[in-house]
């Protein structure tokens, strides 16, 4: 037997061993997944102990409990998490049997019913108004609109030059999402009520996208492992209601199409999925200057979808990336053409973002690595045991050249993380990071699909870390 045989062997083993057991459980697995649970619950208690000594010294005095935009509660919520304690009691035990045995078709719109059941749940424990208080904020996007109203064309041309008098979050972020909720007004959906729903209902149906993606791009078997863990994630806490969970929606579903569209290889219905999936993804930037890292995921899902579907004609091929790259042309051709350059945009943000009393005067220091922590908060512990497997099967996928179910989930995790490693490096997020890394969070939710279901502790735990910050802490978002 030649040594190129062999070798190609020892590839067909590794192959159908990841396909028939694609959540493998070695002892060394398990031991360095529990260490990574330790050095998580380690970085998340030094990451508040170091901020309350900060803050004592008055050196961190932008937060109330840094490293949350945040306070802690006078007196933590009892009676009042009951609802959303049955909420995920009934996941734990239901989810990973439902996952298991509807029809594919009916999953996906259970898994959006579920996170929505749970994202209420948590924000209700302070009393329904809590769906759109956060929205009636005087920082937030809605006292924005009368400035905008008079003249809207007039507003986005002069955006920039007269971005030192809007609120905090416009001026905070390029003009698209205060023009989504002047939309909704116009269509007759005004107030802070509609926008809060569309929000809820816009951030919760992102379970129903990263399953799909998981799906074209590794498998249905670890899409219907990732269901329950990317409904209980412990981020839903800041779903209700901050408007990056729109953001992460729109990234979500954009990442969704063009990956549906790569998995099908041609046709008029994948050029359709890739033109919007690009338009989708050409909003991103313009929603949010900091979305722009989080291009690494549909980037890894549209190439991993793509390897599953390479006997695809070059020539269909061709026309998916003409229809895509159309698509994400779109919004910056109109933001452009009405008088917005996105460089100058990202320019004027970070003049007034050096000059204001805000994030540029925290600790670059301290926020880079309590960022992390923040992000480890948002995933949950099941994450953090799950990476090591993760980062196991990209480095045999690696040394044996074999695309396998977990190497294709682990890439979509890591890409989702090297996007919210390269927005922390930057420095411009320092703080409020709980809402900001909601739409990298997501994807690495993903890495959560390695454990074998029905995997109800692992869940158990998810659902107990996002019960206990919302009964400690409370947020404006």
């Amino acid at each position: 037997m030649t040594p190129t045989q062999t070798r190609d062997q020892t590839r067909d083993r590794i192959r159908t061993r990841a396909r028939s057991a694609p959540w493998g459980r070695g002892k060394g697995g398990r031991r360095a997944g529990w260490v990574a649970v330790a050095v998580w619950a380690a970085g998340i208690i030094a990451a508040f102990t170091v901020g309350w000594y900060l803050r004592r010294a008055g050196l961190a005095t932008e937060d109330d409990l840094p490293p949350l935009h945040a306070r802690a509660r006078e007196r933590p919520l009892t009676w009042r998490l009951l609802p959303a304690a049955a909420a995920a009691a009934a996941a734990v035990a239901f989810l990973p049997v439902l996952a298991a045995r509807l029809p594919w078709r009916a999953l996906p719109p259970v898994a959006w019913a579920a996170a929505a059941v749970w994202t209420v749940a948590l924000a209700t424990t302070d009393g329904w108004d809590a769906l759109a208080r956060p929205l009636d904020a005087p920082t937030e996007y809605p006292a924005g609109l009368p400035q905008l109203r008079p003249d809207p064309l007039l507003w986005v041309e002069t955006f920039t030059e007269r971005l030192g008098g809007y609120t905090t979050h416009v001026r905070g972020h390029p003009p698209l999402p205060t023009l989504a909720l002047w939309a909704l007004e116009r269509a007759g959906l005004g107030g802070t009520g509609w926008a809060a729903a569309i929000v809820i209902a816009a951030g919760t149906s992102t379970v129903a996208a990263v399953a799909l993606t998981v799906r074209c791009a590794a498998g249905e078997r670890v899409a219907r492992a990732a269901v329950p863990f990317l409904v209980l994630a412990p981020l839903a806490l800041w779903v209700a209601t901050a408007m990056d969970a729109l953001f992460m929606a729109v990234g979500a579903w954009g990442t969704a199409l063009l990956t549906v569209a790569a998995r099908r290889g041609g046709g008029p219905g994948a050029v359709t999925a890739a033109a919007g999936g690009g338009l989708l993804l050409g909003c991103l930037p313009y929603l949010s200057y900091g979305l722009l890292p989080l291009a690494a995921v549909p980037l890894t899902a549209a190439v991993l979808a793509g390897v599953r579907a390479a006997r695809a004609p070059r020539r269909a091929r061709a026309a998916l990336v003409v229809a895509a790259a159309g698509g994400l042309a779109v919004v910056p051709a109109v933001f452009t053409a009405l008088g917005f350059w996105w460089p100058d945009g990202v320019r004027a943000t970070l003049d007034t973002y050096l000059v204001s009393r805000g994030s540029a005067q925290r600790s670059y220091v301290y926020f880079s690595a309590a960022n992390l922590a923040v992000l480890g908060l948002l995933t949950g512990p099941a994450v953090a045991h799950a990476l090591p497997r993760a980062a196991a099967a990209l480095r045999d996928a690696a040394r044996n050249r074999a695309r396998t179910p977990p190497a294709a989930v682990a890439a979509l995790a890591a890409a989702g993380l090297v996007g919210a490693l390269a927005l922390d490096v930057s420095g411009v997020t320092r703080g409020e990071v709980e809402r900001i890394w909601v739409p990298y969070a997501a994807w690495l939710m993903t890495a959560a699909a390695l454990h074998r279901p029905p995997a109800r502790a692992w869940l158990a735990a998810q659902a107990a870390t996002a019960v206990t910050v919302q009964a400690l802490v409370l947020s404006p978002w």
